[in-house]
Protein backbone atom coordinates (compact mmCIF):
# COMPACT_ATOMS: atom_id res chain seq x y z
CA UNK A 1 0.00 0.00 0.00
CA UNK A 2 1.22 3.75 -0.46
CA UNK A 3 -0.26 5.93 1.29
CA UNK A 4 -1.18 9.00 -1.28
CA UNK A 5 -1.84 6.94 -4.39
CA UNK A 6 -5.86 6.88 -3.69
CA UNK A 7 -6.05 9.99 -1.37
CA UNK A 8 -7.20 12.19 -4.44
CA UNK A 9 -9.71 10.90 -6.45
CA UNK A 10 -11.37 12.34 -9.79
CA UNK A 11 -9.77 14.28 -12.93
CA UNK A 12 -5.90 14.72 -12.44
CA UNK A 13 -6.10 12.67 -9.01
CA UNK A 14 -3.03 10.85 -10.38
CA UNK A 15 -1.33 14.01 -10.25
CA UNK A 16 -2.40 15.58 -7.23
CA UNK A 17 -1.31 12.29 -5.56
CA UNK A 18 2.45 12.32 -7.21
CA UNK A 19 2.33 16.44 -6.05
CA UNK A 20 1.59 15.38 -2.53
CA UNK A 21 4.23 12.35 -3.08
CA UNK A 22 6.93 14.77 -3.89
CA UNK A 23 6.30 17.53 -1.12
CA UNK A 24 6.26 14.15 1.56
CA UNK A 25 9.71 13.30 0.14
CA UNK A 26 11.18 16.75 0.05
CA UNK A 27 9.50 17.37 3.43
CA UNK A 28 11.19 14.16 4.89
CA UNK A 29 14.50 15.06 3.22
CA UNK A 30 14.47 19.01 4.60
CA UNK A 31 13.88 18.02 8.37
CA UNK A 32 15.83 15.18 8.31
CA UNK A 33 12.86 12.56 8.97
CA UNK A 34 11.68 15.21 11.06
CA UNK A 35 14.67 15.03 13.59
CA UNK A 36 15.05 18.05 13.68
CA UNK A 37 11.56 19.10 14.92
CA UNK A 38 10.95 20.49 18.56
CA UNK A 39 7.92 21.58 20.95
CA UNK A 40 8.90 24.00 23.28
CA UNK A 41 13.04 23.23 22.84
CA UNK A 42 12.38 19.47 23.58
CA UNK A 43 13.18 17.12 20.71
CA UNK A 44 9.97 15.66 19.71
CA UNK A 45 10.95 13.90 16.17
CA UNK A 46 7.40 13.82 14.50
CA UNK A 47 5.25 14.44 11.74
CA UNK A 48 4.11 17.87 12.40
CA UNK A 49 0.91 16.90 10.34
CA UNK A 50 0.47 13.95 12.37
CA UNK A 51 1.00 16.02 15.24
CA UNK A 52 -1.83 18.11 14.64
CA UNK A 53 -4.35 15.69 14.24
CA UNK A 54 -3.17 13.97 17.47
CA UNK A 55 -3.94 17.31 19.26
CA UNK A 56 -7.21 17.56 17.60
CA UNK A 57 -7.88 14.19 18.74
CA UNK A 58 -7.26 15.24 22.22
CA UNK A 59 -9.36 18.00 22.67
CA UNK A 60 -12.19 15.89 21.14
CA UNK A 61 -11.53 13.06 23.45
CA UNK A 62 -10.57 14.32 26.47
CA UNK A 63 -8.49 11.31 27.55
CA UNK A 64 -8.20 10.49 31.04
CA UNK A 65 -5.33 8.46 30.47
CA UNK A 66 -2.55 8.35 27.64
CA UNK A 67 -0.78 5.36 27.39
CA UNK A 68 2.60 5.87 24.68
CA UNK A 69 5.11 2.86 24.05
CA UNK A 70 7.91 4.85 22.62
CA UNK A 71 9.03 7.41 24.94
CA UNK A 72 12.62 8.41 23.08
CA UNK A 73 13.59 11.88 23.82
CA UNK A 74 10.60 12.52 25.16
CA UNK A 75 8.95 15.65 23.46
CA UNK A 76 6.08 13.82 22.43
CA UNK A 77 4.96 13.19 25.87
CA UNK A 78 5.99 16.41 26.86
CA UNK A 79 3.39 17.83 23.92
CA UNK A 80 0.76 15.48 25.37
CA UNK A 81 1.02 16.82 28.80
CA UNK A 82 0.72 20.04 27.54
CA UNK A 83 -2.16 19.41 25.88
CA UNK A 84 -3.92 18.06 29.19
CA UNK A 85 -2.78 21.56 30.86
CA UNK A 86 -5.16 22.95 28.35
CA UNK A 87 -7.59 20.65 28.81
CA UNK A 88 -7.58 20.71 32.81
CA UNK A 89 -7.30 17.22 33.29
CA UNK A 90 -5.56 13.51 32.25
CA UNK A 91 -2.42 12.33 32.42
CA UNK A 92 0.09 10.68 30.40
CA UNK A 93 2.15 7.35 31.25
CA UNK A 94 4.85 6.60 28.90
CA UNK A 95 7.59 3.50 28.32
CA UNK A 96 10.73 2.86 26.51
CA UNK A 97 13.65 0.70 27.43
CA UNK A 98 16.09 3.27 27.08
CA UNK A 99 16.24 7.00 29.42
CA UNK A 100 17.44 9.43 26.88
CA UNK A 101 15.44 12.71 28.36
CA UNK A 102 15.10 14.39 31.72
CA UNK A 103 11.93 14.82 31.26
CA UNK A 104 9.62 16.34 33.79
CA UNK A 105 6.03 17.42 33.26
CA UNK A 106 3.57 17.03 36.54
CA UNK A 107 1.01 14.84 34.36
CA UNK A 108 3.70 12.63 32.96
CA UNK A 109 4.99 9.16 34.48
CA UNK A 110 7.83 7.39 32.82
CA UNK A 111 8.23 3.48 32.61
CA UNK A 112 11.43 2.07 32.22
CA UNK A 113 11.03 -1.68 30.61
CA UNK A 114 9.51 -3.44 27.63
CA UNK A 115 6.55 -1.95 26.50
CA UNK A 116 5.01 -5.53 26.14
CA UNK A 117 6.50 -7.08 29.51
CA UNK A 118 4.65 -8.70 31.93
CA UNK A 119 5.18 -5.51 34.77
CA UNK A 120 4.78 -2.85 32.61
CA UNK A 121 1.49 -4.37 31.11
CA UNK A 122 0.24 -4.36 34.41
CA UNK A 123 0.95 -0.73 35.50
CA UNK A 124 -0.63 0.78 32.03
CA UNK A 125 -3.46 -2.03 32.75
CA UNK A 126 -3.94 -0.33 36.20
CA UNK A 127 -4.16 3.11 34.80
CA UNK A 128 -6.81 2.01 31.88
CA UNK A 129 -9.21 0.14 34.07
CA UNK A 130 -8.84 3.03 36.77
CA UNK A 131 -9.11 6.11 34.24
CA UNK A 132 -12.52 7.96 34.63
CA UNK A 133 -12.58 8.47 31.19
CA UNK A 134 -12.01 7.75 27.61
CA UNK A 135 -7.93 6.06 27.18
CA UNK A 136 -6.18 6.84 24.13
CA UNK A 137 -2.92 4.65 23.45
CA UNK A 138 0.34 5.76 21.01
CA UNK A 139 1.81 2.92 19.53
CA UNK A 140 5.68 4.33 18.72
CA UNK A 141 8.57 1.63 19.82
CA UNK A 142 10.08 -0.82 18.18
CA UNK A 143 8.48 -0.68 14.85
CA UNK A 144 8.81 -4.51 13.54
CA UNK A 145 5.54 -5.76 12.75
CA UNK A 146 6.56 -9.03 15.12
CA UNK A 147 6.89 -6.47 18.06
CA UNK A 148 3.98 -3.91 16.66
CA UNK A 149 1.48 -6.88 16.85
CA UNK A 150 2.17 -7.89 20.23
CA UNK A 151 1.61 -4.68 21.18
CA UNK A 152 -1.33 -4.11 19.26
CA UNK A 153 -2.66 -7.91 20.55
CA UNK A 154 -1.95 -6.48 24.97
CA UNK A 155 -2.76 -2.64 24.93
CA UNK A 156 -6.42 -2.78 22.70
CA UNK A 157 -7.89 -4.36 25.65
CA UNK A 158 -7.15 -0.37 26.86
CA UNK A 159 -9.30 0.46 24.36
CA UNK A 160 -13.05 1.39 25.12
CA UNK A 161 -15.50 2.60 22.50
CA UNK A 162 -15.03 5.53 23.55
CA UNK A 163 -11.15 5.75 23.18
CA UNK A 164 -8.71 5.57 20.17
CA UNK A 165 -5.27 3.58 19.30
CA UNK A 166 -3.07 5.20 17.00
CA UNK A 167 0.02 2.75 15.57
CA UNK A 168 2.04 5.22 14.23
CA UNK A 169 5.11 4.89 11.73
CA UNK A 170 3.38 3.13 9.32
CA UNK A 171 4.81 4.71 6.40
CA UNK A 172 8.12 2.75 6.78
CA UNK A 173 6.34 -0.13 4.68
CA UNK A 174 5.49 2.27 1.53
CA UNK A 175 8.81 3.87 1.28
CA UNK A 176 12.04 2.44 -0.26
CA UNK A 177 14.05 4.36 1.59
CA UNK A 178 12.91 3.05 5.07
CA UNK A 179 11.14 -0.45 3.84
CA UNK A 180 14.74 -2.60 4.00
CA UNK A 181 14.18 -5.20 6.49
CA UNK A 182 10.79 -4.79 7.38
CA UNK A 183 7.96 -5.49 6.97
CA UNK A 184 6.80 -3.49 10.20
CA UNK A 185 3.56 -1.19 11.76
CA UNK A 186 1.57 -0.90 8.68
CA UNK A 187 1.48 -4.77 8.07
CA UNK A 188 1.17 -5.58 11.77
CA UNK A 189 -1.89 -3.23 11.44
CA UNK A 190 -3.72 -4.46 9.23
CA UNK A 191 -3.08 -8.68 10.23
CA UNK A 192 -4.51 -7.09 13.45
CA UNK A 193 -7.66 -6.14 12.16
CA UNK A 194 -8.04 -9.54 10.35
CA UNK A 195 -7.92 -10.93 13.16
CA UNK A 196 -10.13 -8.37 15.06
CA UNK A 197 -13.16 -7.68 13.48
CA UNK A 198 -14.58 -5.40 17.05
CA UNK A 199 -11.66 -3.09 15.52
CA UNK A 200 -11.42 -0.70 12.19
CA UNK A 201 -9.65 1.82 10.90
CA UNK A 202 -10.70 5.30 11.80
CA UNK A 203 -10.63 6.62 8.01
CA UNK A 204 -11.26 10.70 8.96
CA UNK A 205 -7.75 10.69 10.88
CA UNK A 206 -6.14 8.42 9.31
CA UNK A 207 -6.76 10.47 5.74
CA UNK A 208 -6.94 13.97 7.58
CA UNK A 209 -4.34 15.13 5.26
CA UNK A 210 -2.86 13.69 2.34
CA UNK A 211 0.89 13.15 3.95
CA UNK A 212 1.04 11.10 6.76
CA UNK A 213 3.57 8.99 8.47
CA UNK A 214 1.04 7.12 10.23
CA UNK A 215 -0.82 5.18 6.99
CA UNK A 216 -4.00 3.31 8.57
CA UNK A 217 -2.85 4.11 12.09
CA UNK A 218 -5.65 5.25 13.44
CA UNK A 219 -8.10 2.40 14.94
CA UNK A 220 -11.34 2.15 16.76
CA UNK A 221 -13.13 0.37 18.36
CA UNK A 222 -16.66 -1.33 16.23
CA UNK A 223 -19.91 -1.04 18.53
CA UNK A 224 -21.33 -4.44 18.95
CA UNK A 225 -23.60 -4.94 16.28
CA UNK A 226 -20.78 -3.11 13.75
CA UNK A 227 -18.76 -5.94 14.85
CA UNK A 228 -20.73 -8.55 14.52
CA UNK A 229 -21.83 -7.85 10.75
CA UNK A 230 -17.96 -7.20 10.23
CA UNK A 231 -16.91 -10.73 11.13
Amino acid sequence: MKPFTQYYRGPLGWLRNRIAQWFFTDLIRSTRNFNTVTWAGNPIWQNILDLWVIQETIFELKPAVILETGTNRGGSSFFYGQLLDLIGKGRVLTVDVDRLHDLKHPRVSCLLGSSVSEPILARMRVAAQTADGPVLVILDSDHSAAHVRKELEAYSEFVGRDGLLLVQDGVIDTLPKFRKGRPGPLAAVHEFLQDHPEFEIDTDRSRRFPVTHHPDGWLRRRRVEESRAAA
